[in-house]
């Protein structure tokens, strides 16, 4: 842990948003040397997944030229959004810190909550509806995969 890390995430946050990106910004750091510093660019690259943690995500791995982020830690400036808490699990990041609360994103017109409350919802029940088509046939992927001996494992 490192308050340094932590009050440049956040500094950078404020410094985004006069570049016109959102008020959230994430460092990836590992060994004590930050590897990756991004802020949100939804905006900015017309991207809805361009948020901070992902924007993190993608520059450390280019750098460290691998999919996994083990060994890693992130400094976010606000505590991250269901799709950014997945991709930090799915990059193996070692450990996560934040500062702004997702309370006080939702404050601020970035409420996440409605996400958190579809994601346990029947897909009949769902805002967006979801219909499973060609249930059997989707299912052959997984099966080739499966069987598949040169796979890389993630």
């Amino acid at each position: 842990m490192n308050i340094e890390f932590m009050r440049e995430a956040v500094a950078l946050a404020c410094e985004n948003i006069k570049k016109g990106g959102g008020p959230f910004a994430a460092l990836i750091v590992k060994d004590g040397q930050v590897i990756a510093r991004t802020g949100n660019t939804v905006t900015l690259s017309n991207d809805p997944t361009a948020h901070a943690e992902v924007n993190a995500i993608r520059e450390a791995c280019r750098k460290l030229n691998t999919f996994d982020l083990s060994g890693c830690e992130i400094y976010s400036s606000c505590e991250p959004c269901p799709m950014c808490l997945s991709a930090i699990y799915w990059a193996h990041v070692d450990r996560i810190y934040i500062s702004g609360m997702k309370d006080d994103a939702a404050e601020a017109g970035f409420d996440d909550s409605f996400l958190y409350q579809e994601i346990g919802k029947p897909y009949s029940e769902r805002k967006i509806p979801v219909s499973v088509l060609l249930r059997e046939e989707g299912k052959e992927p997984f099966e080739q995969w499966k069987r598949f001996e040169s796979k890389i494992p993630y």
